[in-house]
């Protein structure tokens, strides 16, 4: 009985959540969260609800295709979640536009958005290269 409570009490992690990318990408969804705030009422539920989903599923993507057993499949949900952050980068300029979030608060999270990128197309060309060359 003591093993088994041993072995409930052990936690491990799943094989995103060791990405220090996953992190970085935690982190761009909180403060996007507290942007959100920022919004006015009526785009809470409009572009400031768009931003919050694409950043969520720059994550979700992420840890779905480590769930893969296919070095395809987990390319293409990288590529999922790269799309997604494009999409946070692209909601967020407009939000910028609308002068819904500051300038500095844009260009804040420009350097954090450029860092995921990076290492979402690193991580893509590490899975690629073990497509290629097994």
């Amino acid at each position: 009985m003591k093993n088994l409570e041993t072995k409930k009490n052990e936690t491990r992690n799943f094989s995103f959540e060791n990405l220090e990318v996953y992190s970085k990408i935690r982190n761009l969804i909180k403060h996007i969260y507290q942007l959100q705030e920022n919004f006015p009422k009526e785009e809470r539920y409009g572009l400031g609800d768009q931003v919050r989903r694409a950043a969520v599923s720059v994550s979700a993507n992420l840890a779905e295709g480590s769930g893969r057993n296919s070095i395809k499949e987990k390319i293409h949900f990288v590529e999922i979640s790269y799309g997604s952050l494009m999409e946070v980068f692209c909601e967020l300029q407009v939000a910028c536009d609308l002068e819904y979030i500051t300038p500095e608060q844009f260009n804040t999270l420009r350097p954090l958005i450029t860092d995921i990128a990076k290492m979402l197309s690193g991580l893509r060309n590490a899975f690629q290269s073990r497509l290629t060359n097994p």
